[in-house]
């Protein structure tokens, strides 16, 4: 008998189910609890919007209060002295120390922090990499206060060697110039910030190398990569969103930290060339100074100051999400 004439039998046809029953099945509306959990899951996002609308109008609100009856040009004053009449104030010192020390904090941390969690995921046996991991997450659990202490006790009074290289061979370029007198500057506070921002990142970057598929490693591996080229070809572009989610969440404690850069910074309000020489300022450092003394009108005039760092953290949110979206190798990382 040949074989091509061989009746096969085919297999039975299967059913679909109807397109609506699919769309509320993919909606989770097939179960109670389903829909339990969905209309709490909307109404928790819901209910924080509201929030953050809420706290958007309460700052506009009061910060308009105070704006109206400013003097001085609240973008470009370098000047802060509500007790005026009529009251003189502006914000460009404290914007220039909150960029400049973030800048200088997330400059120090980023790389060492994705070093530390390539060598704790790729490099270190397990034996030394978890004793590591365990003092990285304490460091992280260490409230602000703690390092602002450490920062004025020991940081500060160990910069002077630092400061006076920097001025002996960097000096010429201006940035690194400095004039003798306690290493309370911006340069400082980036320091310790760094260092406080630091297990954050680490954790963070750890966790999304964690998640990279084995085959794409094994797959380099066999083509004859070395460990660093595993990593430059297959770690690094698939964790590449992963740490941009990290630097932001490092970065917005930075711009944020109020005690422990007031405990360490001697702000003169005014802005300096050199990281080395004190003064300028940070708007939560400025708030949280001046806030107990003020009267009504300057804690309207704080909670100006206060919109403009909500509106510099939304910003810095919202540049980090459009950079993630368009890369998409994150997304597959339970692939």
């Amino acid at each position: 008998m040949d074989i091509s004439t061989q009746n096969t039998q085919a297999p039975p046809p299967t059913t679909q189910p109807p397109v609506a029953e699919q769309k509320r099945a993919a909606r989770g509306a097939t179960r109670p609890g389903d829909r339990i959990f969905l209309g709490l899951s909307r109404g928790s996002g819901i209910f924080l919007l509201v929030i953050m609308a809420a706290i958007a109008v309460f700052l506009a609100y009061r910060a308009s209060l105070a704006i109206s009856k400013d003097e001085g040009n609240f973008l470009t004053a370098f000047e802060w002295n509500t007790n005026l009449n009529p009251p003189v104030f502006g914000i460009a010192v404290l914007a220039f120390g909150t960029v400049v020390s973030s800048i200088v904090a997330m400059a120090i941390a980023v790389p060492i922090a994705v070093a530390i969690a390539l060598f704790l995921t790729h490099y270190a046996p397990r034996k030394l990499s978890g004793p590591i991991a365990y003092v990285i997450d304490l460091l992280a659990a260490v409230p602000s206060i703690v390092y602002g202490l450490w920062g004025a006790l020991i940081l500060v009074p160990n910069m002077n060697g630092l400061f006076g290289w920097l001025n002996e061979y960097l000096g010429w370029t201006g940035i690194f110039s400095w004039e003798g007198g306690a290493p309370r500057s911006m340069l400082t506070v980036g320091i310790l910030l760094a260092i406080m921002i630091l297990p954050i990142i680490t954790n963070v970057s750890r966790e999304v190398f964690r998640q990279v598929p084995q085959m794409h490693e094994e797959a380099a591996l066999a083509l004859g990569a070395t460990r660093w080229e595993v990593i430059r070809m297959a770690v690094l572009p698939f964790g590449r969103s992963g740490v941009i989610s990290a630097s932001m969440l490092g970065l917005g404690r930075a711009l944020g930290e109020t005690m422990a850069v007031a405990t360490v910074l001697s702000p003169t309000f005014d802005i300096q060339a050199s990281l080395l020489d004190p003064g300028g300022g940070t708007f939560a450092q400025n708030i949280a100074s001046k806030f107990g003394e003020a009267t009504e009108f300057g804690r309207d005039a704080l909670i100006a100051s206060g919109l403009v760092l909500f509106v510099i953290t939304l910003l810095v949110n919202g540049a980090a999400r459009a950079i993630i979206a368009r890369r998409k190798e994150y997304s597959g990382a339970n692939a």
